[in-house]
C-alpha cells in the first residue's frame, strides 16, 4: 500500500533526476567538444574536470550530500590504482565527486554506443571490451601509457554490478597485474551508500541521501611480482570486505 502511494512521487522525481542529467550533459557539451581538441591527456583532464562539475551539480540539486572519508591522509599528488566496489548505476556519479585527482576509468564500450552521451563518454574513459582478447589488450597498453604520464587508474574489479547478498563479488585479475606490471600501488576504495541511493533492480529507486566514499589503506605493491597477483587481488579483497561490513553494519549478513 505504501509502495502504490509514493510511486507517483518517486516517478517525479525520476523524471526530474533524468531531466536534469540531460539538461547537464547538453550545456556541459560545447566545453567537452573544446577539451578535446587538447588532445587525449591534456584535454582528457580538462574533461574531467567538466564532470566533476556536472556531478557536483546533479547530485547537489537531487538533494544527495557527499564526503569522502579518509582513513589515513592521501597524498593527492601520487599515482594509485584505484579499485571500488560496484552495486549501482549511481557509482558513476559518486566517483565524480570522490576522484579529485587527474584519473582515468576502464569502462566498458557499449556506453559509447549512446548519442552525445558517448561522445563525452570515448573521451573521458579508457574504454574495454571484455569479450575481445585484442581490445582487451589494447585497453592494458593504455592504462600503462596513461600512468607513465602522472595519471591514476580507476577499475572497478568486480567487473559487473554485484546483485549478490554479500559485499563484493570476485575480483578480475587485471587492475592487480597492472598495478604490479608499473609498480603503482593499489588504493581500495568503498562507496558506502550508491546502492542504498538507487538500487541496480530500477531506475524508479533513486532517491536524495548521504553518500560515503571511504578512502583505504593504500596498498604497496613494491617487490612484488606477476606471480603475487593472485595474493594481492585476494589482501586487497579482504580488505573492502571488512570495510563494507564495518561502515555498513547489518545490511550485509
Amino acid at each position: 500500500m505504501q509502495k502504490t502511494i509514493l510511486f507517483p512521487f518517486r516517478l517525479l522525481y525520476t523524471l526530474y533526476a533524468v531531466l536534469l542529467f540531460l539538461v547537464i550533459m547538453f550545456l556541459a557539451l560545447p566545453f567537452v567538444i573544446v577539451a578535446s581538441f587538447f588532445g587525449r591527456m591534456k584535454g582528457g583532464n580538462m574533461i574531467y574536470r567538466i564532470c566533476w562539475l556536472w556531478g557536483d551539480i546533479w547530485t547537489f540539486l537531487l538533494g544527495i550530500r557527499h564526503k569522502n572519508i579518509y582513513e589515513v591522509p592521501q597524498d593527492k599528488n601520487r599515482q594509485f590504482i584505484f579499485v571500488a566496489n560496484h552495486s549501482s548505476y549511481m557509482d558513476v556519479p559518486i566517483l565524480m565527486e570522490a576522484i579529485r585527482q587527474p584519473v582515468r576509468v576502464l569502462a566498458k564500450s557499449e556506453m559509447a554506443k549512446i548519442p552525445v552521451f558517448g561522445y563525452i563518454y570515448r573521451n573521458a574513459v579508457v574504454m574495454v571490451d571484455r569479450s575481445d582478447a585484442e581490445q582487451r589488450a589494447r585497453s592494458v597498453q593504455v592504462m600503462k601509457s596513461v600512468l607513465r604520464r602522472g595519471v591514476s587508474i580507476f577499475i572497478f574489479p568486480e567487473g559487473t554490478f554485484n546483485m549478490g547478498h554479500s559485499p563484493l563479488k570476485e575480483f578480475y585479475d587485471g587492475a592487480f597485474r597492472i598495478a604490479l606490471e608499473t609498480q603503482t600501488p593499489i588504493k581500495p576504495v568503498i562507496f558506502a551508500d550508491s546502492l542504498d541511493l538507487m538500487h541496480h533492480s530500477s531506475i524508479f529507486t533513486i532517491r536524495p541521501g548521504i553518500s560515503r566514499a571511504i578512502f583505504l589503506e593504500e596498498v604497496p605493491v613494491e617487490g612484488l611480482t606477476r606471480k603475487d597477483a593472485v595474493m594481492l587481488k585476494e589482501k586487497v579483497w579482504k580488505l573492502m570486505d571488512e570495510a563494507l561490513r564495518k561502515y555498513k553494519p547489518g545490511y550485509y549478513k
